[in-house]
């Protein structure tokens, strides 16, 4: 197959779309502050937010929000300024996203459990004056004002937003009361308190505050940090034009959804891509009423599960497993969730065949990445799914399989190769790196670096990261792969597959596993059964237990942390040596 683009040829996946999903999709020149504007008109009265039980409307959002975005103004927040969110879920981050963004001004967000350590390159990146946090980070933050440009700390307590009888509750002087106050808030000196913002001491009511002028689909609504593989990470610059194209293919993907009321589990967060697109932004586009969770802790979740079922869940794997085992061991009945969208990582069948027998709805697998706003393929919600398979681009989407070799050429049906996209949700590139954002285009095509196949109809299935392609013997061997074959043995829970270093410069197939409850580790066992499935070089060779695997924010195996825990245990010193050497430089 030779190098084509899409406006030489029809996309071979458009065959596949669900009936109700068109090939293209109208934009217009919409900005996120629109879809704001436009869902006020319709939805004031409607539930936005679900915090603990406490109901906020549209249009009570709506004063908190130009409440806050009058304060701001008065803190010299102006278009283009970047302002730092650094937060769990809770109504105040959503305040705070949406009052950003009427300022004219870009919401950088950061994980609320970060060190100052991790917080300082991204704070001296994108220069930041203002912080909006948890109180509970405010001593982290305050670290900071001597190393970065931050300077004025605005803090949050989420028991402010809780309803008043549990807000009441937590002020009970019960030993284990007082534990979980001290979990939800902390003292936080020398902040400017949350409540002050949006009183009107600061800014006013904000009755009068009047959007910024001059925004566009161009500007920079959102910037991410990518944890990256080598170096310090890179801000990701989301535009409003990526971020409205990304949830208006979203909805045109899932049928029928908005046309009932929708309520959302936002339990994965709010300073993740997937997070912010599948619950924040979507839940604005449609009207949703969106159940903000400040982790996704399983009793957590259990609670909303019983008392106010959501109808739209996106999640990983991990997530949905440990939901319907709770389910099961409690006795709760979890149906009524109708669309649930799984991303992150790879998605075992028989996860869906068990969720999907427990809520009565759908569950499918897609993919994308921060950069890409995030989503850029999903399996169609039409029974069209194929196990196994992220599935096809969404619509104004186009992907490739490039020669990694030649990036040029496309690889023929089902020859891997690296994954590249075009699309309107594909980001304006990284902050301040304008070299890192040129190496990771070729050609107006954004390189994944991820490694995939792509089948005749046009169904993706990914194989890996080309960074963590295991080379043995001359051999490629892909993680995905071997976690896949693992993972159909009853007695694992969870698997990790990387190379650990041999002295040839090659790499020996190593697997991370958590076992079932009860069963025993049998490494022949394991063995015999993934020969039964791989060929022989990609069976791994030694097997190491891990009772819980090393995870990002959203549930995602860190696989270079389970490398680097193999490493620091079983590794020789040299190896032992180049890894101490790299985190150094990594921290310097």
């Amino acid at each position: 197959m030779t190098a084509s683009t899409p406006t030489e040829q029809d996309p071979i996946w458009l065959d596949s779309f669900a009936e109700w999903t068109p090939a293209h999709l109208e934009y217009g020149d919409r900005t996120l502050l629109d879809i704001y504007a436009e869902n006020l008109a319709r939805n004031a009265e409607k539930p936005a937010l679900y915090f603990f039980g406490r109901v906020t409307t549209y249009l009570e959002m709506d004063i908190q929000i130009r409440r806050a975005a009058a304060g701001l103004k008065a803190f010299g927040v102006r278009p283009g300024d970047k302002v730092a969110l650094v937060m769990p879920n809770c109504p105040q981050h959503v305040i705070a996203f949406w009052a950003v963004l009427k300022l004219g001004a870009t919401v950088v967000e950061h994980n609320p459990l970060y060190t100052a350590h991790e917080l300082t390159h991204p704070f001296n990146d994108h220069g930041a004056r203002i912080a909006i946090c948890w109180d509970k980070s405010a001593p982290t933050l305050e670290e900071l004002r001597e190393t970065t440009p931050l300077e004025t700390i605005i803090a949050v307590n989420m028991v402010e937003a809780m309803p008043r009888s549990m807000r009441l509750a937590l002020k009970l002087p019960i030993p284990g009361v007082k534990k979980k106050l001290e979990k939800l808030t902390g003292a936080a000196p020398n902040t400017v308190p949350w409540e002050a913002l949006v009183g009107n001491a600061i800014g006013g009511d904000g009755h009068d505050f009047q959007d910024a002028e001059g925004i566009t689909t161009d500007s920079v609504a959102l910037i991410l940090y990518t944890s990256g593989t080598t170096g310090n990470p890179k801000g990701a610059q989301l535009t409003h034009g990526n971020l409205v194209a990304n949830i208006i293919q979203g909805r045109s993907w899932v049928p029928g959804l908005g046309e009932e009321d929708e309520i959302l589990l936002a339990a994965l967060p709010m300073f993740h891509a997937y997070g912010m697109t599948m619950n924040i932004t979507l839940g604005m586009l449609i009207g949703g009423e969106i159940v903000l969770l400040p982790a996704p802790d399983l009793k957590l979740i259990m609670q909303v599960m019983k008392k106010h079922t959501p109808t739209w869940l996106p999640g990983v794997p991990t997530l949905y497993e440990k939901i319907i085992d709770t389910a099961q061991e409690v006795g709760l009945n979890i149906d009524g969730v109708t669309n649930s969208f799984c991303g992150a990582s790879s998605l075992p069948p028989r996860t869906v065949e068990r969720w999907e027998t427990h809520t009565g709805g759908l569950l499918v697998e897609g993919y994308g990445l921060t950069e890409t706003g995030p989503v850029i393929v999903g399996n169609p919600m039409d029974g069209n799914r194929r196990p196994g398979y992220v599935g096809i681009p969404f619509p104004d989407t186009y992907v490739r399989i490039a020669d990694p070799d030649d990036l040029d050429k496309t690889q023929p049906y089902g020859t891997e190769g690296e994954i590249l996209v075009k699309g309107p949700q594909v980001f304006k590139g990284y902050l301040n790196q304008p070299e890192a954002t040129a190496a990771s285009f070729h050609k107006g095509w954004y390189r994944t670096g991820d490694v995939g196949v792509m089948e005749e109809d046009g169904f993706i299935k990914i194989v890996a990261r080309i960074k963590e392609v295991i080379i043995t013997g001359g051999f490629n061997v892909y993680p995905a792969e071997v976690e896949e074959a693992l993972l159909t043995h009853p007695d694992i829970e969870a698997a990790t597959v990387v190379g650990m270093p041999r002295e040839d410069g090659s790499e020996n197939v190593v697997a991370a596993v958590t076992l079932t409850e009860g069963a025993a580790m049998d490494p022949d066992g394991l063995k015999a059964h993934c020969r039964e499935l791989l060929t022989r070089y990609k069976v791994p060779r030694t097997f190491y237990h891990f009772d819980e695997m090393p995870t990002d924010q959203i549930g995602k195996v860190r696989r270079r942390e389970v490398r680097d825990q193999l490493i620091e245990r079983y590794g020789s010193d040299e190896d032992k040596a180049r890894l101490a050497a790299r985190r150094a430089k990594e921290q310097g």
